[in-house]
């Protein structure tokens, strides 16, 4: 691959891009490009396993994910067991995630409430300082409606995590849901996150933001990058194919898709752009890549889709560290 790779791409890839047997874990990760690490998500299923076959590809971070409950699950043990797994890599979990309604009240919406208070109490174990997911709604209801619960639900736990040192991050995925009605998440759009905040005013709450959830609502999501940056504590690395010429041919709201999400680096996004508003709003923290949407690079073709986002991404955050002459 060395002699085949273009000569210019040589200066922006890590060394173990060009040559992956020249990877030796902890050599190459240059603590000077890691205020914004470049990572993956991880299912809690089997979680170390995982890490320890992929992170030679050169992954810098992991977000463990525990779907809509993290009860039952052993969270010290499975904290040790990825700790070994990381070994001397110099990766790090960026955060724990948590994707159920903890507005609601039937078993499995206690569930994922108790799922919130569990990653809060053991994120410490994991080394990390961010739990994500959504901030549930109440069913069938406007979103302004979800608000005096939300305030119930998340001032304890916001006060709970600030006591720790830990902060709250919503993804702000819609799940099929829209301002009207929805089953899942509140956090969706500028006015909600308004309401949100407003509600809860803690400063370690936030976002996990990611331009894909923006791009199938036809939002810039660099211009609503520029005014949350502020509020965003961790990013999912996704993004979306938008067919103008569907949309202009047929509409929205018909049977035609006109949108696509997309592994980084097969969507629209100029993540460069994105990088550089999130270095320019001071974020420092991580963009794990959320996979296992590509409708192309799915299946069989899953890591070789999530190692060229890999790439990709480094890539745009800069390439590798040059230090300026003296």
């Amino acid at each position: 691959m060395g002699d085949l790779f273009p000569l210019f791409l040589r200066n922006y890839f890590p060394v173990w891009i060009i040559n992956p047997n020249a990877f030796d874990t902890g050599v190459f990760m240059d603590s000077r490009m890691l205020d914004i690490r470049i990572g993956t998500l991880v299912h809690s299923e089997n979680a170390a396993s995982y890490i320890k076959q992929i992170i030679p590809y050169g992954f810098e971070s992991f977000s463990i994910t525990f779907g809509r409950s993290a009860e039952g699950i052993d969270l010290p043990g499975m904290a040790a067991a990825i700790k070994e797994a990381l070994g001397d890599s110099g990766a790090v979990i960026s955060s724990l995630s948590i994707y159920g309604n903890p507005l609601e009240n039937l078993p499995a919406d206690q569930s994922a409430l108790r799922s919130w208070e569990l990653l809060i109490d053991n994120a410490v174990c994991f080394g990390t300082d961010i739990v994500s997911g959504f901030a549930g709604r109440i069913r069938g209801l406007p979103i302004d409606k979800s608000i005096d619960r939300f305030r119930e639900v998340f001032t304890p736990l916001a006060k709970k995590a600030q006591d720790k040192g830990i902060k709250l991050a919503f993804e702000n995925c819609d799940m099929g849901g829209n301002w009207e009605r929805g089953d899942w998440n509140i956090a969706l759009f500028p006015e909600a996150l308004e309401l949100m905040f407003d509600a809860v005013p803690f400063d370690n709450i936030g976002l996990e933001w990611e331009p894909c959830h923006q791009m199938v609502k036809l939002i810039d999501p660099i211009a609503q990058l520029r005014n949350w940056v502020g509020k965003i504590f961790h990013i999912h690395g996704k993004d979306a194919t938008v067919k103008w010429d569907i949309i202009h041919q047929y509409g929205i709201g018909g049977p035609r898709r006109f949108a696509f999400h997309r592994t980084p680096g097969f969507g629209d996004s100029n993540w460069t752009d994105i990088i550089s508003e999130l270095r320019t709003g001071g974020f420092r923290g991580s963009i794990d890549i959320e996979g296992w949407h590509d409708p192309v690079y799915r299946g069989e073709l899953e890591m070789t889709g999530q190692v060229n986002a890999l790439e990709y991404l480094k890539y745009c955050r800069g390439g590798k560290f040059v230090p300026n002459p003296e």
